[in-house]
C-alpha cells in the first residue's frame, strides 16, 4: 500500500494501453483504484497488462473494479467470462436453492475476474424489486420481498470473499422505487418514511460489514428537498447514523445525468456531503484532471476506511472450479441444494 494519500477518485482509462499522458496523471494523482469498461477489453492477455500497468502507474496493488453482475449488466463475456441470466431471472431458475446457486455464481464471477487481475465487482445489488421498477434496474435485482434480498446479497458477498473478490453493496440507501433511468434522469421517491425505513433502507442495515459501498443518485422526497443521496450531506449522515454503514463509501457514476452541474462540480459536492471517493467512468483525460484537480486527495477519516478496507483483501479458497460449475448446472436443473 502506498504512503502517499489517496486521491479520492476511481478512475476509467481511455482504451487498451495507457496512454503515456494517462501514466503520468495517475501517477501523480494516485487515485484509489480503477473501473475497467467494454473499450477496456479486448483478450486475455490484453487485459491482464493493463490491470498490470494500472497498478504499476501508481506505484501499488490498487483495486480494479468491474460492473460484472451478469444479463445485462456484463462488462466481460464469452470467450473471456461465462454468459450470464440476468440476476432476478436466475434467483427464479434456482427455486428454492437461490442463495447456494447465487453464491456459486459469483464465486465463479470472482475466479473469471482474477485470472484477469481484476479484484472488485459492483455487486450485490440490494435494491428491493417491485412492479413499477425501472426497467433499466428490475431484472438486475434479486427479489421483491426483503428476507429474499438479504439472504441472495449475503450469498452474493460470500460468493465475492470466497474468490478474493472485494464486493461493492450497492445502491445505498435503496434504488428500487425509482421509475426513471438515473443514468438520464434524476428519479424522486415519493413514499413514506417509514416504508423506506422498513423496507428499502433496511436491505442495506445487515451489510454494514463490507468493506465497500455505492450510493445511489435519487431523492427522497420524505426527508425533504435534500438533493440526490450522492450530493446529500443528510442522506449520507443517514447512510452511516441509521443503516450503520461504516465501510468505504463510493458515489456511482458521477457522469450520470441524474446529477446537475460540471463533474468537477458534481464531485466536489458529492465529498462535501460526506462521500469518500468519486467514481469517473467516462469522459477524456481533461475531464479527469479537472476533477482531480476539484477534489483531491481523500480526507483523513475517508483516508482511514480506504486503508481499513484494502486491509480487508483475502486470497481465493483452494476450490475445484469446474466442480462447481458442475454444482452450479445441478442447482439451475432443481437437482440438489
Amino acid at each position: 500500500m502506498t504512503s502517499t494519500p489517496f486521491g479520492a477518485a476511481i478512475f476509467g482509462c481511455d482504451g487498451l494501453r495507457l496512454s503515456l499522458d494517462e501514466r503520468a496523471f495517475f501517477a501523480d494523482a494516485n487515485p484509489f483504484g480503477f473501473i475497467l469498461f467494454d473499450r477496456n477489453l479486448d483478450n486475455a492477455d490484453q487485459i491482464r497488462a493493463l490491470t498490470s500497468d494500472l497498478r504499476a502507474a501508481v506505484g501499488w496493488n490498487a483495486p480494479i473494479f468491474i460492473d460484472q453482475e451478469g444479463g445485462r449488466v456484463q462488462r466481460l463475456r464469452a470467450p473471456l467470462a461465462t454468459d450470464w441470466l440476468p440476476p432476478l431471472d436466475h434467483v427464479e431458475m434456482f427455486g428454492p436453492n437461490a442463495e447456494e446457486g447465487m453464491r456459486l455464481r459469483y464465486r465463479v464471477i470472482a475466479h473469471e475476474l482474477m485470472a484477469l487481475g481484476i479484484d472488485a465487482n459492483c455487486a450485490p445489488m440490494l435494491d428491493v424489486a417491485r412492479p413499477e421498477t425501472h426497467r433499466f434496474l428490475r431484472n438486475r435485482c434479486y427479489g421483491s420481498h426483503l428476507d429474499q434480498v438479504v439472504k441472495i446479497g449475503r450469498a452474493v458477498v460470500d460468493g465475492h470473499d470466497q474468490g478474493g473478490v472485494f464486493p461493492v453493496i450497492k445502491h445505498i440507501p435503496g434504488h428500487g422505487l425509482a421509475q426513471m433511468d438515473s443514468h438520464l434522469d434524476l428519479p424522486r421517491i415519493d413514499v413514506p418514511a417509514d416504508m423506506l425505513d422498513c423496507i428499502d433502507f433496511a436491505a442495506f442495515r445487515p451489510f454494514s460489514d463490507v468493506a465497500m459501498g455505492m450510493t445511489a443518485h435519487l431523492v427522497y422526497k420524505a426527508f425533504g428537498e435534500t438533493g440526490p443521496a450522492t450530493t446529500s450531506a443528510s442522506m449520507i449522515r443517514r447512510i452511516r447514523d441509521d443503516l450503520g454503514f461504516t465501510g468505504l463509501l463510493m458515489t456511482d457514476d458521477i457522469g450520470m445525468q441524474a446529477l446537475s452541474g460540471t463533474v468537477p462540480e458534481r464531485g466536489a459536492a458529492s465529498m462535501a456531503a460526506g462521500c469518500d471517493v468519486i467514481l469517473h467512468c467516462n469522459g477524456d483525460l481533461a475531464q479527469r484532471i479537472a476533477l482531480m484537480d476539484r477534489i483531491g486527495a481523500m480526507p483523513e477519516p475517508s483516508q482511514a476506511r480506504a486503508e481499513a478496507a484494502l486491509a480487508r483483501r483475502t486470497s481465493p479458497d483452494d476450490v475445484d472450479i469446474d466442480a462447481l460449475k458442475a454444482k452450479l448446472a445441478e442447482l439451475e436443473q432443481g437437482r440438489g441444494a
